[in-house]
């Protein structure tokens, strides 16, 4: 996919939902990842790997319609089917996902470049889930000792992508790539991406499909 595609597939899985999204662009990145027919009421039929979506093209250049946009979501994490993991596959590639109270952080099984599934990673059985024993208390900084202690858990992967609830200056996610950037240069270099989802609601499912649609979009 082309960087405007990529850029309009994240847009699609952006949490709070996206209200910026241009149809011509959610139309363009549609036509470039399914096949498409066009019904004689003007309705557009995709279909990917099995799996249906009919769409009734706006009338305004914008895509507000919310049950629209989450119709597309579920259809595009719908058609991203799984196939089984090499077991031969080079390398280790990480899910950190994070939040002020503690990281979860997975192994991403890949086929051809996309997740096939997600387990827990905890290589000497002690960092399965990291927690800040600061907690974000109001006033106080972050603990570094939390940070480095993911850190250590990522010295490893080849390839890092990055879930958390928000960003900003009260953003784990973001003082954690900061983090890494400053004192972890060499893992800094390996993380893929840094996307906001409201991971506190989502099971590990709906994490696989999140990670699935990024490497999707990136690796293409």
């Amino acid at each position: 996919m082309s960087k405007v595609h990529q850029t309009t597939y994240k847009g699609i899985f952006q949490h709070p939902i996206a209200h910026n999204l241009q149809w011509h662009d959610v139309r363009s990145m549609l036509d470039a990842l399914a096949e498409v027919t066009e019904e004689h009421n003007g309705n557009l039929k995709y279909t990917r790997h099995g799996e249906v979506l009919v769409l009734h093209p706006p009338k305004h250049k914008d895509l507000s319609d919310t049950k629209e946009l989450m119709q597309i979501r579920h259809f595009l994490e719908r058609s991203s089917v799984p196939e089984l993991a090499d077991p031969n596959e080079d390398g280790t590639h990480l899910l950190v996902v994070i939040n002020h109270r503690e990281a979860r952080i997975y192994k991403t099984e890949l086929r051809d470049s996309v997740p096939e599934d997600i387990i827990p990673y905890d290589p000497d059985g002690t960092r399965r889930h990291l927690h800040n024993l600061n907690d974000n208390v109001k006033g106080q900084p972050e603990l570094k000792s939390f940070y480095e202690a993911i850190a250590q858990s990522l010295k490893d992967a080849e390839q890092i992508l990055i879930f958390g609830s928000s960003t900003g200056a009260s953003s784990s996610m973001d003082y954690l790539v900061n983090e890494l950037e400053q004192n972890h240069p060499d893992i800094s270099k390996k993380v893929m991406g840094a996307i906001v989802v409201n991971e506190q609601h989502m099971t590990e499912n709906q994490l696989l499909a999140q990670a699935r649609a990024f490497y999707e979009a990136n690796n293409k």
